[in-house]
């Protein structure tokens, strides 16, 4: 074996489609906890970090993250998950993204 993932296990959250969840790209950087992201039902909508996921991970520009879209305004959404670099080539190879 390489030096690389391949002996190791990989954890990785998938979006609940019964939570209305999917993937999402994080596009703009707005401040204030806002963040412009490219939704993959081809929408862009306006994130808002979840007090739970603020405190633990940084989410930058080019960031995979998974999104609830509000029922109330399609425009916004809550920010729940924010993907690693290992977990995204995960995804990649299993054909998710």
């Amino acid at each position: 074996m390489d030096s690389g993932t391949e002996g190791q296990t990989i954890r990785v959250r998938l979006p609940k489609r019964r939570n209305n969840e999917q993937f999402a790209t994080a596009e703009l950087m707005m401040g204030a906890n806002h963040i412009r992201v490219r939704c993959f039902d081809g929408v862009t909508r306006m994130g808002r970090i979840k007090g739970k996921i603020k405190k633990r991970a940084w989410i930058r520009e080019g960031d995979i993250v998974i999104v609830t879209p509000w029922s109330f305004q399609d425009e916004k959404c809550d920010i729940i998950y924010r993907y690693m670099p290992p977990q995204v080539d995960w995804l990649r190879r299993n054909r998710y993204l």
